[in-house]
């Protein structure tokens, strides 16, 4: 299971780096697609309802069949402009450009001829006054192609840069196509007309502002929500990624980090008002229907080239673009694509791609693709969710490749590893147990070894002290778990040598057992030559550790530099527990149950308590027939248990010993308990003040085998000899684990 394990984190990497780059570096081969699954949820979603403050003035085949061909006299665009005017039209933009004069005017036409002294009408001027006196913005082009040095218009209004950048984010132009000074300089203000497609040719987002020539300058539409704003500054912020933010007074307008807003179209082509030029110029139009509204003047005919595709429709006049820009800023909907989306971006390929290797592909199969069918779905719904309702716009493409890559990569594991499956449950068994073991019960397949029974047994819990300081002193990740191999690895093989059952790993703890699933003799001996082993073996752990500068600083983890790096608690008890292969057909375990099993952990849980390293229970103490060096440390009642039971601290072998375990020597060591024992004794009899006494002198010795159990007697004989006993059967009750 590791390999597989380790085979699905290369799997979960290699993805994650794959989908990342690519999403990264090479946007281009992909943007088209996800904008295409942008569309898909357009279309799904279908038409809303378009402002009706937006009216378009249209220069359709109509008006074109009866004012004549294109472009028509200035002094009829001047009286459509004069009939908007009169009938109250709040703000009129032109999605046309002026550039040259007129060339059927009467002045032009006179001086072309000679009659330079005729007074004749001049059509330019005619519309360039009726600019001046109605609430008309003249729009331009802006060219990103030939560069010339003509003249930007004048904007009525403050344009602040924050927290510029060095880097261009904003688009910038190269030249402009102005209209002709006269007409120019007669309006109130401007706005470019530019609305650039992406590379399929779609328009999903225009640019709110283009750079020229250092400065910056609105769009048409742009243009109008700001005088009808009345706001006279437009503020845009930048971060290191690009622009932040655009306000208009006191209304932020949400951009991309190249300040371009992304359109929430309403619907296809004539989704707003229209109304045909040819019905303004002969005034037989109602004036309620431009009274008070955004008017555009733009053209929706075939033949003047000036149509666009959306998301919604193949095929739609470049002036509704325009309106449903204006349409976007009242309602303050656009949809926006955030300086963060990146970032979101990627980390919904990175966590999707972890949810179906690492959880997913726990389950069945029939669950494992229902789970991706399901989130799928889910994914989908919730883009559009975000999209629509949030509005905001992320990668939709990349979060379902990374689901069904990701569901190829786990099914190709699954089938590499199924095929090793048997191996590998063999394998699995025989790290719980000796190869001596394994060999037995594979031999005896057909015994009753691994079903349940109730069987006499000791069980053997140890946990690392201060592991979380040790981790926190670690810092990397790789190192702790080489670290923890460091620990594991001898003290399980120390299990195993003495014929023991690993039953688990909790985290930094053991929990074995001897006596299971085939009988051992001495099981009790054999679980305490194992835990006394592991004590020996971590004094040497700790040496080599403190000499290995690539683990742990020691400085970091305590001031006295005699204090180890490493210090466990183990417990032992004997008893019958239920042992056998538990669990369901599908996935199941040998392992053991019942109150012994809970009576050790409690054991082990108490070293903190009594600052030792190993408990045993009295019902190991008397299975014992080797020689060891003993400390009675309480009879207590564990939380759980109702019956007593007697605490002993295992020291040391009392024999075969090379060097003393974290004691001076093993002579004072035995006079130590001698005296203690003799304290203890007193206890018992209720002489609490003559065991007070010993207890005291015993606390003052410059070296003490265990630092707080005098203190923990002190306290209860002071309290006794203030406060006696009525029924004294030296029973503590503990109500907690540890």
């Amino acid at each position: 299971m590791r390999g597989k394990y380790k085979a699905l984190i290369s799997l979960f990497i290699l993805l994650s780096l794959i989908l990342s780059s690519a999403y990264l570096f090479l946007p281009s081969h992909f943007q088209s697609l996800d904008d295409r699954v942008r569309d898909f949820y357009f279309k799904a979603r279908g038409a809303t309802t378009a402002s009706e403050d937006i009216v378009i003035i249209d220069i359709d085949e109509r008006s074109i069949k009866e004012l004549g061909q294109w472009p028509w006299e200035r002094d009829k665009v001047a009286l459509i402009l004069k009939n908007l005017a009169l009938s109250g039209a709040g703000i009129i933009g032109l999605d046309i450009v002026f550039s040259e004069a007129d060339k059927t005017s009467p002045k032009l036409l006179a001086q072309k001829w000679g009659f330079t002294e005729v007074e004749v009408p001049d059509y330019d001027l005619l519309l360039s006054q009726t600019i001046a006196a109605t609430p008309t913005i003249a729009g331009y082009v802006f060219d990103f192609d030939a560069n010339n040095s003509n003249e930007a218009p004048q904007i009525p209004a403050i344009f602040v840069e924050r927290s510029k950048q060095d880097r261009a984010f904003i688009l910038e132009a190269s030249g402009v196509l102005p209209n002709l000074k006269i007409i120019q300089d007669a309006s109130y203000s401007s706005g470019y007309l530019n609305n650039v497609p992406d590379e399929a040719g779609i328009i999903r987002s225009v640019p709110l502002m283009i750079r020229y020539q250092q400065r910056l300058y609105p769009s048409l539409a742009f243009e109008m929500y700001r005088i009808a704003n009345q706001s006279n500054r437009v503020t845009t912020t930048y971060s290191e990624v690009g622009v932040e933010s655009v306000e208009v007074g006191k209304t932020i307008i949400p951009t991309d980090r190249f300040a371009r807003m992304h359109l929430n179209f309403r619907g296809p082509a004539r989704s707003y008002r229209y109304i045909s030029a040819v019905d303004i110029f002969h005034n037989s139009f109602d004036p309620k229907r431009v009274e008070g509204k955004f008017v555009l003047i733009g053209t929706s005919a075939y033949g003047l080239m000036d149509l666009r595709s959306t998301p919604l429709d193949s095929v739609i006049a470049g002036v509704e673009i325009h309106a449903n820009m204006i349409d976007n800023l009242l309602r303050g909907d656009m949809l926006r694509r955030p300086v963060w989306a990146e970032v979101a971006d990627l980390s919904a390929i990175i966590v999707v791609a972890f949810i179906v290797i690492f959880i997913y592909s726990r389950l069945s199969l029939l669950l494992f693709t229902l789970a991706i069918i399901g989130s799928s779905f889910v994914l989908i719904y919730l883009n559009y969710y975000l999209l629509f309702d949030k509005l905001y716009i992320l990668n939709a493409l990349f979060p379902l490749f990374s689901i069904f890559l990701s569901l190829i990569g786990v099914l190709g594991v699954n089938y590499f590893f199924e095929s090793r499956l048997k191996e590998m449950i063999k394998t699995k068994f025989a790290s719980k147990v000796s190869a001596s073991v394994m060999e037995d019960i594979l031999q005896h397949s057909d015994s009753d070894a691994l079903e349940g029974q109730e069987k006499e047994i000791t069980v053997f819990f140890s946990d690392i002290r201060g592991f979380t300081n040790i981790s926190e002193a670690m810092g990397d990740a790789k190192k702790l778990i080489r670290f923890m191999n460091e620990i594991m690895e001898p003290m399980t093989e120390i299990i195993i040598d003495e014929k023991g059952t690993i039953d688990k790993y909790i985290g930094d703890a053991i929990m074995a057992y001897w006596n299971a699933p085939l009988d051992l003799d001495n099981h009790a001996d054999r679980a305490m030559r194992a835990s006394l082993r592991q004590l020996h073996h971590l004094k040497r752990l700790n040496e080599d550790l403190r000499a290995d500068p690539d683990f742990i600083n020691v400085s970091n983890m305590a001031d006295e530099a005699n204090i180890p790096i490493v210090d466990i608690g183990i417990g032992l008890n004997t008893g019958l527990a239920i042992v056998g292969e538990m669990g369901s057909k599908k996935r199941s375990d040998y392992t053991v149950i019942g109150d012994t099993i809970n009576v050790g952990a409690r054991l082990e849980s108490l070293c903190k308590f009594y600052n030792s390293r190993l408990n045993i229970s009295n019902f190991t103490k008397s299975q014992l027939k080797g020689n060891y060096i003993f400390r009675f440390l309480d009879l207590v009642t564990v939380k759980g248990k109702s019956e007593p039971v007697e605490i002993w601290q295992v020291h040391d072998f009392a024999d075969e010993v090379s060097e003393p375990l974290f004691y001076s020597s093993k002579e004072d060591l035995l006079a130590e308990l001698e005296t203690y024992h003799r304290a203890i004794d007193l206890y018992k009899a209720e002489n609490f003040k003559e065991a007070l006494v010993i207890f005291e002198e015993l606390n003052l010795l410059e070296f003490k085998s265990n630092l707080k159990i005098c203190e923990i007697y002190i306290e209860r004989c002071k309290h006794y000899v203030d406060n006696p006993p009525k029924e004294f059967n030296g029973v503590f009750v503990h109500t907690t684990k540890g």
